[in-house]
């Protein structure tokens, strides 16, 4: 497998990046028609975290972090590596000591499609991570591949430099064009839905307030009492 690594690629405007991190993954899923979301399987090792961060891409053989390395030398402040391989793979391509040496550099965090490890001393050192698996498996440094190029984990396409938001809910990917638009359409979504807590607390119910009771009539869904129910079903 050959390869390259990209070099200074262009990137979302870490002013939008920001923005976007003051709103959780499905939020920003949402204001983006429901689209961008990771699968479910990718999930954090640590607890009430949230990070947003510029994409590093890398693309590595299964079993094989050498590209890492060639990645950590691409990242810079403000970033977030995304890993994947080019078949499946949830050996544990990171850990601790990349996260030194990521965090040294002022990136974010890792999200990957593989396995990592070393998962307390993440915790620990407050290195933020996004996996599929969690793996003490090693790995060599033998095969080339890829820095900074378009990767796909579960369906998504992640090109670099777009914009990266992880929570306890999982992964969402921006693209980097988008960034600003999305923050504004997170920020309108905030507040209606800050409107309806408001509503909830009150004691309205989502069925007047999304008028859902006309939909219930719609698709044919009636109110029975316990003995009109009791006494047709008997």
């Amino acid at each position: 497998m050959s390869g390259v690594i990209v070099t200074d690629p262009p990137k979302a405007d870490l002013k939008d990046v920001d923005a976007l991190a003051q709103y959780g993954v499905a939020t920003v899923s949402e204001a983006m028609g429901r689209t961008g979301l990771l699968g479910p399987e990718i999930r954090p090792v640590q607890q009430g975290v949230r990070v947003a961060g510029t994409a590093v891409t890398v693309l590595s053989w299964p079993g094989d972090n050498l590209m890492i390395h060639a990645a950590v030398e691409q990242c810079g402040e403000g970033d977030i590596l995304v890993v994947t391989t080019t078949s499946p793979c949830t050996d544990g391509l990171f850990g601790e000591l990349f996260a030194t040496a990521l965090k040294q550099r002022g990136v974010r965090g890792v999200v990957t499609g593989t396995g990592i490890r070393d998962t307390q001393e993440l915790r620990d050192m407050g290195f933020a991570a996004w996996s599929r698996a969690v793996s003490s498996q090693g790995t060599v440094k033998a095969t080339g591949g890829s820095v900074n190029v378009p990767i796909a984990i579960d369906g998504q396409v992640i090109r670099p430099g777009d914009v990266i938001l992880a929570d306890d809910d999982g992964v969402v990917v921006v693209p980097r064009e988008r960034a600003r638009e999305t923050a504004l359409k997170a920020e309108a979504r905030e507040a209606k839905e800050a409107a309806t807590r408001a509503a909830f607390i009150e004691g309205q119910l989502g069925l007047d307030r999304y008028g859902l009771r006309d939909t219930l009539e719609r698709l044919g869904v009636e109110y029975r009492s316990y003995e009109e129910y009791a006494g047709e079903t008997s």
